[in-house]
C-alpha cells in the first residue's frame, strides 16, 4: 500500500476548492501560525516589524478573499453571512494598527493588532471549525470521523 494513501484520502477535500478558498486559507492559517511569534517577541526589534508586516499583509489577504466566498445556505445578506464582519474588523484593525504604529502611538498600536489577531484569526477560526462549514465538516467529519 502507498504510504501517502492515508494522507492523500484525508486532505482530498482540500484538491478541490475554488482559488479564492484556496487563497483565503493558506493565508488565515499562515496568520494564524505566525501570529503568536510576532505577539509574544520583543517588540520594535526590526525581526518584529518584518514579521509584523508579512502577518498584516496575509491577514488583508485573508479578508480580501473573503469578500468572494458567499453562502447563501446560512443566514446571510447577498451571500455574506455574519462571520464577514470579522472582515471589517481586520480591515480597521490592520490598517488602524499600522497608522498608530506610525504616529508613535503604540498602545494603539499593540490594542489594535491584538484584537485584530484574537478576532480575526482565532474568533473566524473557531466559527469556521462549526460543523456544517467546510473546515468544520472535514475536521469533525472527515478527519476525526465524529459528526
Amino acid at each position: 500500500m502507498d504510504p501517502l494513501h492515508p494522507l492523500a484520502t484525508l486532505f482530498a477535500p482540500f484538491a478541490g476548492l475554488r482559488p479564492a478558498i484556496a487563497i483565503h486559507l493558506a493565508a488565515a492559517l499562515s496568520a494564524l501560525c505566525l501570529g503568536p511569534f510576532i505577539l509574544w517577541r520583543r517588540k520594535g526589534t526590526p525581526s518584529h516589524k518584518m514579521l509584523g508586516r508579512l502577518w498584516g499583509g496575509l491577514m488583508l489577504t485573508a479578508a480580501v478573499s473573503s469578500l468572494f466566498i458567499r453562502d447563501f445556505r446560512l443566514p446571510n445578506i447577498a451571500g455574506y453571512t455574519p462571520i464577514h464582519l470579522l472582515t471589517a474588523l481586520t480591515f480597521f484593525g490592520v490598517i488602524g494598527g499600522v497608522l498608530w504604529a506610525r504616529k508613535g502611538q503604540m498602545v494603539s498600536h499593540q490594542k489594535a493588532m491584538r484584537g485584530t489577531f484574537w478576532g480575526g484569526c482565532v474568533g473566524a477560526g473557531l466559527f469556521a471549525l462549526a460543523p456544517g462549514r467546510f473546515l468544520g465538516q472535514w475536521l469533525w467529519h472527515h478527519a476525526l470521523g465524529w459528526l
